[in-house]
């Protein structure tokens, strides 16, 4: 069976799992997977199983990252690991992560169906907790198996339940302590390559009419979770003058970085601003009131080291000139970064030629999401990234992935590692 006949095979495969992480996931109108609790857990369960009858060998980590291992013709070679996540945002959409760890087991499934055995052992990996709702920060099973993660991180509590990161992994079946000491779970130069299937989040290649396409880099990310503004309480008679207006704080501000944001790209440096969080406390707030207190939570991702860091700059600009304007004190509170993830040039070739051999027309593009590939990039690993077709979005219960565009991506992937692994 050639290989494109042998990824036809596996589209019931691929669906049954699909529809079965979406109906662990369901929570009307959308999907929430919980990192580190039911809904990661159950899914991790069914990709497990799926990878069992493939005859994979599973295994965790101590960071509670799922490993399902297909060993290589040669047990010298590095191996080739191929990951995704398995958790969403609260009533998200299904596809979000959860399609790439799917293609890596259907990329699996067509070459054993092909007969063909790749040279490096193939790993697919189940990584934890990459979406940042859970504990404020993202890339969290990407960051334990690398040692990225940041100081402080194991003592961050759980949205749901407050457990600390460090009792959720435990609870999990990982090991919080080699955590603690900064110890990589895997050595970077031990990896032969890093990839990811992932949906588009911006419609490129909707516009495009292509359901796959190579990505070129990942933004990383400067993160603020919980800014604080202090102003006064007052009535709302209050004259102009007198006023320390927490909540017109906070819309200055916000409107300056859309200010600064429009200004870098037009200079042709592309960047993003997000702001999540956006509020007077709701304990306390009241139509005869001027707010004295006001939250947000603040994104800022480029797609390089350099332009984060001059944009951090001009944060703390902004954020000293609209305090003093305002007569109000801005607290920026914890901060977390993902490093920017430049794809590995050769992979990218390799990818694209793949595509061409498929008979696709892959565009190049970068990707406006962070994602676990920005980590191993980071950590010197060969990376690479496929985008697939994705109609609305993500991060949204409207996620709109086609089952047959997931299946072409499985097809350059399958490709890819039959030429390369």
């Amino acid at each position: 069976m050639n290989i494109e006949a042998a990824v036809a095979a596996q589209q019931p495969l691929v669906q049954r799992l699909l529809d079965g992480v979406a109906e662990i996931g369901r929570d009307p109108p959308g999907i929430t997977r919980d990192a580190y609790g039911r809904g990661e857990n159950q899914a991790q369960a069914l990709i497990a199983g799926a990878g069992r009858a493939l005859g994979l060998t599973a295994s965790t980590d101590a960071g509670a990252n799922l490993s399902l291992r297909w060993e290589g013709s040669d047990p010298s070679a590095k191996p080739i690991l191929i990951g995704s996540h398995l958790d969403s945002v609260v009533q998200g959409g299904n596809f979000d992560g959860a399609a790439g760890v799917i293609a890596g087991i259907g990329a699996v499934a067509a070459l054993q169906a092909a007969g063909l055995r790749p040279r490096a052992a193939i790993e697919v990996l189940a990584l934890r907790c990459e979406e940042a709702v859970w504990f404020g920060l993202g890339l969290i099973g990407s960051r334990c198996m690398l040692a990225r993660l940041p100081e402080g991180a194991l003592d961050l509590p759980h949205a749901r339940g407050g457990k600390t990161l460090a009792e959720s992994i435990a609870a999990c079946g990982g090991d919080p302590a080699p955590l603690r000491a900064g110890t990589p779970l895997r050595d970077p130069a031990a990896i032969g390559a890093y990839l990811e299937l992932h949906i588009e989040q911006a419609p490129q290649l909707v516009e495009a009419g292509a359901p796959v396409a190579v990505c070129l880099a990942n933004p990383g990310n400067l993160r603020h979770p919980f800014i604080r503004i202090t102003g006064a309480d007052a009535h709302t008679g209050l004259p102009h003058r007198f006023r320390r207006d927490a909540a017109l704080a906070g819309a200055d501000l916000a409107l300056e970085l859309e200010r600064m944001w429009l200004e870098e790209e037009a200079t042709g440096r592309p960047m993003a601003v997000t702001i999540g969080r956006f509020h007077t406390p709701a304990g306390h707030h009241s139509l005869t009131m001027v707010s004295g207190s006001f939250e947000l939570s603040l994104d800022l991702r480029a797609y390089e080291a350099a332009h984060l860091a001059a944009l951090e700059a001009r944060l703390a600009e902004i954020v000293a000139r609209v305090a003093a304007r305002r007569g109000v004190t801005i607290e920026l509170g914890a901060r977390s970064a993902a490093a920017p993830g430049p794809m590995d040039p050769a992979i990218t070739a390799g990818l694209a030629a793949a595509a061409v051999r498929c008979g696709l027309d892959a565009p190049r593009l970068n990707s406006p999401g962070s994602h676990d590939a920005n980590n191993f990039a980071a950590s010197g690993v060969p990376t690479g990234m496929l985008l697939v077709r994705n109609h609305n979005g993500s991060h949204n219960p409207d996620e709109a992935m086609e089952t047959a565009d997931l299946m072409a991506a499985i097809r350059v992937l399958a490709e890819w590692i039959a030429a390369e692994g």
